[in-house]
């Protein structure tokens, strides 16, 4: 059986842990780093509880269950030894409703460190993302866009589960991604470059 190690990372100058095994994020963490970010500018705490609770995220959550299972999971324990994680999506979508104006940090911190997560797609998925992040109109809906656009990818490629595809498959996801990442340049319309990034390469 895998040992579960718990991995550090730095965003905005503090650490936010990291499970190796599951590759869950530590909300506890992250509401700590926002909410310090939050008094510095004078704005109230964020309220996970609120935020849970509110039916745009638990449709976002959802949708990442029927995908990837249980997205949350609350540690043992209470009050400094409580701690909170949660699937990486998830987490992009806490930090952004924490830090609002702080999006293309947090994406960005986010796109350097969920690589090992990304089941090894590497820097196509990378490439892919920044191209459409540029072109999305709604930067807030970002979270859920990709995730629909990756459920997509996955479908065009006859896939259930990528750690168990072919290397064929590997490398049409990542041509895919590719033509997605080079139509989202020229098109104005994030969708159409995803559809015709896939349509270049498999016949639906």
């Amino acid at each position: 059986m895998k040992t579960q190690v718990i991995m550090k990372r730095m965003l905005f100058g503090r650490e936010v842990r990291q499970q190796s095994k599951t590759g869950m994020f530590s909300a506890t963490d992250l509401r700590s780093i926002g909410n310090n970010w939050r008094r510095q500018n004078g704005l109230p705490d964020f309220n996970m509880g609120v935020y849970l609770k509110t039916k745009s995220t638990k449709a976002f959550i959802e949708e990442l269950e029927k995908k990837y299972g249980s997205v949350i999971v609350a540690g043992k324990g209470k009050g400094r030894n409580s701690n909170t994680w949660v699937h990486p999506l998830l987490f992009i979508d806490i930090a952004l409703a924490i830090n609002p104006k702080l999006k293309i940090e947090v994406y960005e911190w986010l796109f350097d460190n969920l690589l090992e997560f990304r089941n090894d797609s590497g820097d196509s998925y990378k490439d892919m993302c920044g191209a459409l992040w540029v072109r999305i109109p709604n930067k807030q809906s970002f979270p859920s866009y990709i995730v629909k656009v990756a459920n997509y990818i996955q479908q065009a490629c006859n896939v259930k589960d990528w750690q168990s595809a072919t290397p064929e498959q590997l490398k049409l996801r990542d041509k895919i991604h590719n033509s997605i990442k080079t139509l989202t340049s020229v098109l104005q319309s994030t969708d159409e470059a995803v559809r015709l990034g896939v349509k270049e390469h498999v016949n639906l």
